[in-house]
């Protein structure tokens, strides 16, 4: 069973595997899938390297380049909070999920070495072993390579029916009818 979150924002289930296995790919096409099936869905990413979702001469990135540790950018359709670590450490996984809304899943992808259940992407090409010998937590893995995962469901990438019922089976959750 996943992790449910304390405060009960939602369950969590990890998208992990090797840069260019293919997890954002699964991703587009598990979470409409899910969408479609009456779930409410979040996402958080991690990123190995920096990154700005701002852009240079709006003015919220001017705000936040004169040294401002938040940046809130609201519009009718959506709104932004970056946030400068500057030279604060990394918040962990837990403190960004926190920060979340209350939804019925949310989907991490990267935070590989952390303990919650995942689904492996794995690609041969990559040159890279697969993370599911060494990691409990993997419940599947999605390849289109012949693995031997000693039990672990594999998936090829492209069911996602077959995926989105497993990860409806191992969260507990139920489909909502309309």
């Amino acid at each position: 069973m996943t992790d449910t979150l304390k405060g009960g924002i939602g369950r969590i289930l990890g998208i992990a595997g090797w840069s260019g296995a293919g997890k954002t790919t699964l991703l587009k096409q598990l979470i409409p899938a899910l969408v479609d099936r009456g779930l409410t869905i979040s996402s958080l990413k991690h990123a190995h390297h920096s990154f700005d979702v701002d852009k240079p001469g709006k003015d919220s990135h001017t705000l936040r380049m004169s040294g401002a540790s938040e940046v809130l950018i609201t519009s009718a359709r959506r709104w932004a909070l970056v946030h400068e670590n500057r030279d604060a450490q990394e918040p962990g996984l837990e403190e960004m999920l926190a920060r979340l809304s209350p939804v019925d899943l949310i989907l991490i992808e990267g935070f590989k070495t952390y303990p919650h259940d995942k689904i492996e992407v794995y690609r041969q090409s990559n040159g890279k072993a697969p993370l599911y010998p060494d990691d409990p937590n993997i419940r599947a893995v999605v390849s289109d390579d012949s693995l031997y995962t000693n039990g672990i469901p594999v998936f090829p990438s492209g069911d996602i029916d077959r995926i989105t019922d497993f990860v409806l089976t191992i969260t507990g959750i139920s489909v909502k009818t309309p």
